[in-house]
C-alpha cells in the first residue's frame, strides 16, 4: 500500500486532536466578568461636640433617620441662664452705643445754653457788687474785707461761667469718636459672647449628619458625654457598594462607570443595577476571603461597585455576586440614569 495514503488520515486525526485540545483549554473569550465580594456601608460614630450630662436620647437601634434630625440632647439649663444674662448685657451695651452715636438731644443742648446764660448773669451781678464795694471802700464807707469778699464771689461766678460755656460747647460737639468706638467695641464683644453661648447650646444637640439607620445606642440619659465618647453609631444607607477585586487582566476591559448587576443569596430572583465607581490605583495580592479560581498569588485591584437601588435590602457584610459586561463604552452621564 502507498505510504502516502496511510499518512494522510494520521495527519487529519492529529490536526483535529490539536484543534479539540486548543478549544478545550482556551475556548471562546468570555463576554462578562463575574466577581464575588461583600456589601460595604459607611459607618459614623456620632459624639457630642461638648461635654455634659445627656438629658434625652430620641432614637433607638434600627430607627431610620434623615439628615439634620435631632438624635439626642445634653442638659443645657446652665448655659441657657448664662445666655439670658449675656443677652441682657448686650442689649444694654447696644443702647449705650446708640446713645453715644446719636449725641445729645436738642433739649439737652438748650438746657446747657440756658445754664450758660444763667452763669453769665450771675457773673455780671457779682461784678456789679464788686464794683460797688470797691467804690465804697474808696470812699471809706465799708471795710476792705467786704470788697475782698465781693471779689472772691466774682471770681467764683466767672469760673462757673467758664465751666457752663465749656459744657455748652461740648454739648454742641457731641461725644468723642473714641467714646463711640469704645462703646461699639464693647457691644461687639458682648454680642460675640451671646453667639458663643448659643453655639454651646447648639452643640448640646446631636443631629444626624446624613440619612441612615441607627446601629448602636451607646450612651443613655444620665450618662456623661464628651467629644471623645461615642454616643450613637449611624450606618449611612447611601451610597451602598459591593467591595470586589478585579483581576489584572480585566483592568483594560472594565472602565470606570461601567454598568453592572449585583445578586445576593437572600434575594436570588433579584438583580440590582449598579456601576463601577472606583478602582484602586495600586495592586495587592488576592485576599483569602475572595472566592476566585485564579491563583492566590495573582495581583488584583480593589473596586467598588455602587448599587443604584436596594439600599433597604443590601446590608453590611452580605456576600454578593457582581456581573460586569466586558468592553463597555465609557459613561457620559449619571451611571444610575435610566437613560443609559
Amino acid at each position: 500500500m502507498n505510504k502516502k495514503l496511510l499518512l494522510l488520515p494520521v495527519a487529519l486525526v492529529a490536526t483535529a486532536a490539536g484543534a479539540w485540545w486548543a478549544l478545550r483549554d482556551h475556548g471562546p473569550a468570555p463576554s462578562e466578568l463575574v466577581l464575588h465580594g461583600n456589601i460595604d456601608i459607611r459607618q459614623v460614630e456620632l459624639a457630642f461636640n461638648a461635654s455634659g450630662r445627656i438629658d434625652e436620647v430620641l432614637v433607638h437601634e434600627g430607627d431610620r433617620v434623615v439628615k439634620g434630625q435631632l438624635l439626642a440632647k445634653l442638659d443645657t439649663t446652665r448655659l441657657r441662664l448664662s445666655l439670658a444674662q449675656a443677652e441682657a448685657l448686650a442689649v444694654a451695651q447696644k443702647n449705650q452705643a446708640a446713645k453715644l452715636e446719636a449725641g445729645l438731644r436738642p433739649e439737652e443742648i438748650k438746657q446747657a445754653a440756658a445754664q450758660r446764660e444763667a452763669a453769665r448773669a450771675a457773673a455780671d451781678e457779682a461784678r456789679g457788687v464788686y464794683d460797688r464795694q470797691r467804690d465804697l471802700v474808696a470812699r471809706h464807707f465799708v471795710s476792705q474785707q467786704q470788697a475782698d469778699s465781693a471779689k472772691h464771689a466774682l471770681d467764683g461766678a466767672l469760673e462757673r461761667l467758664k465751666s457752663a460755656e465749656e459744657a455748652y460747647r461740648l454739648a454742641v460737639l457731641g461725644p468723642r469718636r473714641e467714646d463711640v468706638a469704645s462703646a461699639q467695641a464693647s457691644f461687639a464683644a458682648q454680642d460675640a459672647a451671646v453667639a458663643g453661648l448659643k453655639r454651646d447650646i447648639a452643640e448640646g444637640e446631636l443631629r444626624a449628619p446624613d440619612a441612615g439607620v441607627i446601629e448602636n445606642r451607646v450612651l443613655e440619659p444620665g450618662d456623661m458625654a464628651s467629644p471623645q465618647k461615642t454616643a450613637l453609631t449611624l450606618a449611612l444607607t447611601d451610597p451602598v457598594w459591593a467591595r470586589v477585586f478585579l483581576p489584572e487582566a480585566a483592568l483594560g476591559r472594565v472602565p470606570a462607570g461601567a454598568r453592572a448587576t449585583i445578586a445576593t443569596d437572600s434575594h436570588p430572583d433579584r438583580r440590582y443595577a449598579a456601576w463601577v465607581g472606583y478602582v484602586a490605583p495600586s495592586a495587592e495580592f488576592t485576599p483569602k476571603a475572595v472566592e476566585t479560581a485564579e491563583l492566590r498569588t495573582s495581583l488584583v485591584y480593589q473596586a467598588r461597585v455602587f448599587a443604584c437601588a436596594g439600599q433597604g435590602e443590601l446590608r453590611q457584610g452580605m456576600p454578593v455576586t457582581v456581573t460586569i459586561a466586558y468592553d463597555q463604552p465609557a459613561a457620559s452621564n449619571s451611571p444610575c440614569d435610566k437613560s443609559r
